[in-house]
């Protein structure tokens, strides 16, 4: 298997999407952060003082799935056609799920998974006054569809 984002020199580059053809994608991303009882009683309660904590979480995924490209060195700046972040709420843990559509050339995973890891990391900035022992983890690419080849856990 050839790694696409190098040069016949072995230097980083960026793929050359020019001659690909434009297919719907999809891409779904799942993460959580782990918190005690007490913060996530706290976060259902709307007892953070920075205020709704899901909420700027979403805005905060969404966002994170626009800049993609500005945070990850090799990405191509994708039109995002619609982004949403979804969560669950356990008794130990939230639970972030994003999905991100685009209609292009290259796919979109890089962007569902910038969305769950920064939807996580503003709950994480959220909560962090009540709960420093919160854990992010198991972030992951779900399934994806579009392009040369669909993806799919079977979860």
């Amino acid at each position: 298997m050839n790694l696409t984002h190098f040069n016949d020199k072995g230097r980083a580059r960026m793929v050359d999407v020019g001659d690909k053809s434009q297919t719907d994608r999809v891409a779904v991303a799942r993460g959580y952060i782990l918190m005690a009882e007490k913060t996530i009683e706290t976060v259902k309660n709307g007892g953070i003082k920075k205020g709704d904590v899901l909420s700027v979480a979403q805005v905060g995924g969404i966002m994170g799935a626009k800049k993609t490209w500005d945070l990850i060195p090799m990405c191509h700046n994708i039109l995002i056609d619609g982004a949403d972040i979804n969560f669950t709420v356990d008794s130990d843990r939230i639970w972030v799920e994003a999905k991100v559509r685009t209609t292009g050339k290259t796919g979109i995973e890089m962007e569902a998974l910038t969305a769950v890891s920064v939807a996580c990391l503003s709950i994480y900035d959220m909560c962090k006054a009540i709960d420093k022992k919160m854990i992010i983890g198991d972030i992951k690419l779900i399934r994806k569809t579009g392009g040369k080849s669909d993806f799919s856990l079977g979860e």
